[in-house]
């Protein structure tokens, strides 16, 4: 009885091992360089542990294999094939876009949980539909209609900072645009004063911040869906506070403008002007017919799709833009050179228009965009853009041929960090995107919004706020390192999804003496 225990035992373990390896000699067999996976975790041990930002375990790899043009990689027991090369790059964002259409950042079966049906992480037919009903969401029209809101805030903006300022104390510049940002967004989102610039401990602050966190039941869901996708579906990837609070609160706003638009020019308007279009129709990305030619593919936009299209709004544009403006203000304050240029550049400006923040306003502010846009290369939000191979590939000027399934990785961090493609590129310089020379910058080399069919729909939204925030505020204030301030600020490897920094970025805020 014994000796039958103990062979039950040992096929049991031998089992558990063979089923936490099934894939490990995938890249082996196509002669692709790897590190060493262990079971189950493949060699992403460290980012399922919190150890290492996921940016930064894919820019390791990067850099461990320079002569490489793509490295393989294991996401647990998925295949994953990091890009080195930037016409790599181009044929999978763009060129054999119908071979990568899917982003694949959680595993989901055919009916994913609610907030996940959102233009960003959405898959198939969902997705492409979804792209050609919500474009008309960012016309130039409904940005410009949106601005009011945007200058509302950005007032309020410089009146918080002038108590952070006259305090004498180190202001938290992370902090004090992620306030911005979420007032922005409660605004233009959900027809809501959130009121978090005044109350930095509210309800939409804490409800941005638990988005991106990863607490523990976060860290063993994900190793447990990633694991075993087949036996976790009910259970979800966000947490159920999130959801629950999501849900209700675009669902109650909905309600209470009776699903038309109510005339407040914010995105939920947009969202209900879209609705009343029918069901989203259009040529299926995924069937075909015997012919093959495209089937036709109808989904209604229902109030799941509608709340997880202001979840991604609110999360997407919050996160990303305050870390951008912050850190600009970080590398303007070590470089007070170029701040003094913004500042000349913000007085010009609005004096030529009655010293008000306007849309026209803030297009005129060239040099401060391209300090913006050299932030973005130094310190990108979005680290790294994820797709997944939907049917067999081979990878150009190779015999090496990829399934459906595999995870493509383009490493942006990487790719904007590399010397090979800018000189110096550690340094901050934003005449690298002075008109005279951005055709030199490779646009597969400089991704912050990524490109192809699936670059950020929401590009032109977020420079708008971004520049309307550091206008306002370097119009009044000037920002210096103090003593807290880190030169090379740390990564918080709990926040998943972007590049954010752990502690903030605390700087000195002075009033400037046109304003005193």
């Amino acid at each position: 009885m014994l000796w039958l225990l103990i062979g039950l035992l040992a096929i049991v373990i031998i089992l558990f091992y063979s089923y936490g390896t099934r894939t490990f000699s995938y890249w082996s067999k196509r002669g692709v360089k790897h590190d060493a996976p262990i079971p189950y975790f493949g060699t992403a041990k460290r980012r399922f542990l919190q150890q290492i930002a996921t940016a930064d375990i894919y820019h390791e790899m990067y850099q461990k294999y320079p002569n490489e043009r793509f490295v393989g990689y294991y996401l647990m027991t998925t295949p994953v094939l990091i890009l080195r090369d930037p016409e790599l790059v181009k044929y999978v964002l763009v060129s054999d876009f119908n071979h990568f259409s899917s982003r694949n950042m959680f595993p989901m079966d055919e009916h994913p949980e609610p907030l996940l049906k959102n233009l960003f992480t959405s898959e198939g037919d969902l997705w492409k539909l979804l792209r050609q009903r919500m474009t008309p969401a960012f016309t130039t029209g409904k940005l410009k209609a949106m601005f009011p809101l945007i200058v509302a805030r950005a007032e309020k903006l410089q009146r918080v900072a002038a108590e952070a300022a006259a305090s004498g104390t180190e202001a938290d510049v992370r902090d004090l645009m992620a306030r911005y940002t979420t007032d922005f967004i409660g605004a233009c989102g959900f027809g809501i004063d959130t009121d978090t610039l005044s109350d930095k401990n509210n309800m939409f602050r804490k409800l941005g911040q638990r988005i991106f966190r990863q607490e523990k039941r976060d860290m063993i869901v994900a190793i447990l869906k990633y694991a075993m996708p087949s036996l976790m579906t009910s259970y979800h990837f966000f947490a159920p506070e999130v959801e629950n609070i999501m849900m209700k609160l675009v669902k109650t706003i909905m309600k209470e403008r009776d699903y038309t638009n109510s005339g407040r020019n914010d995105y939920i308007d947009s969202l209900l002007d879209l609705k009343e279009k029918g069901k989203m129709i259009g040529e299926s990305l995924k069937y075909k017919k015997a012919d093959g030619s495209p089937c036709v593919a109808e989904i209604e936009m229902d109030d799941e799709i509608m709340v997880a299209q202001v979840f991604v709004f609110f999360a997407a544009g919050f996160e990303t833009s305050s870390t951008v403006t912050s850190y600009t203000l970080h590398e303007l304050a070590h470089h007070p050179e170029y701040q003094r240029r913004c500042q000349e550049e913000i007085d010009a400006v609005l004096e030529r228009h009655d010293n008000k923040l306007s849309y026209d306003a803030v297009k005129e502010m060239k040099f401060l965009e391209m300090c913006l846009s050299e932030t973005m290369r130094i310190f990108p939000s979005i680290g790294f853009l994820q797709r997944m191979c939907v049917k067999a590939y081979t990878i150009p000027g190779t015999d090496i041929t990829i399934d459906p399934g595999v995870n493509i990785i383009v490493p942006i961090k990487s790719l904007h960090l590399d010397p090979q493609y800018l000189q110096d590129p550690e340094e901050f310089r934003p005449e690298r995107f002075h008109p005279d020379n951005v055709a030199y910058i490779n646009k597969h080399t400089y991704l912050p919004f990524g490109t192809g069919p699936r670059a950020c729909i929401g590009e032109r939204l977020a420079y708008m706020q971004s520049l309307a925030g550091l206008a306002a505020l370097l119009s009044h204030f000037s920002v210096a390192s103090s003593i807290s301030t880190r030169r090379k600020p740390i990564i918080d490897t709990k926040v998943l999804g972007v590049q954010s920094v752990k502690g903030g970025l605390p700087l000195a805020l002075t009033a400037r003496k046109k304003t005193q």
